[in-house]
């Protein structure tokens, strides 16, 4: 069985689903549990929907590859773009929102990566010449 699942697509919302779901596929294929695949979907989606927003913006899209090894105990997931690069050249915090309040008083952005940062080991950033590279272990215990 083939321990790599790569691909090369545009960032574009619909492209993501489309890669998210043959990853899904292949983790299937693989045996994964539902919940790890689960997570997967979330943290990558998180990511991704990232760069299509913030990296690539209101520009033409541009490309993203993605690289995802699987081990008994973790993923390991690296994402490049060619896109513009984060801001401060870091990684955002992301804030905790409190849950208990009204859809409509939810707090705006900064959340997603609270829940990588939550769900992720070793989470990296950093700009290699005119790309940004982000890698993480997610554990599959």
């Amino acid at each position: 069985m083939a321990k790599q699942f790569r691909r090369l697509f545009r960032a574009e919302f619909e492209t993501v689903r489309e890669t998210l779901s043959e990853l899904d596929d292949w983790l299937d294929w693989l045996g994964m549990r539902a919940d790890p695949r689960g997570s997967a979907e979330l943290v990558l989606a998180e990511v991704l929907n990232n760069i299509v927003e913030h990296a690539y913006g209101e520009g033409a899209p541009g490309d993203v590859e993605l690289s995802v090894g699987h081990s008994q105990k973790f993923l390991s997931c690296r994402l490049t773009d060619w896109g513009r690069p984060m801001p401060r050249s870091e990684l955002p915090e992301g804030k905790s929102a409190a849950l208990d309040v009204d859809l409509a008083e939810l707090p705006e952005g900064g959340f997603g990566w609270f829940l990588i940062r939550q769900m992720v080991e070793e989470l990296h950033y950093h700009r290699d010449n005119d790309r940004n590279v982000v890698s993480f272990r997610l554990p599959l215990s």
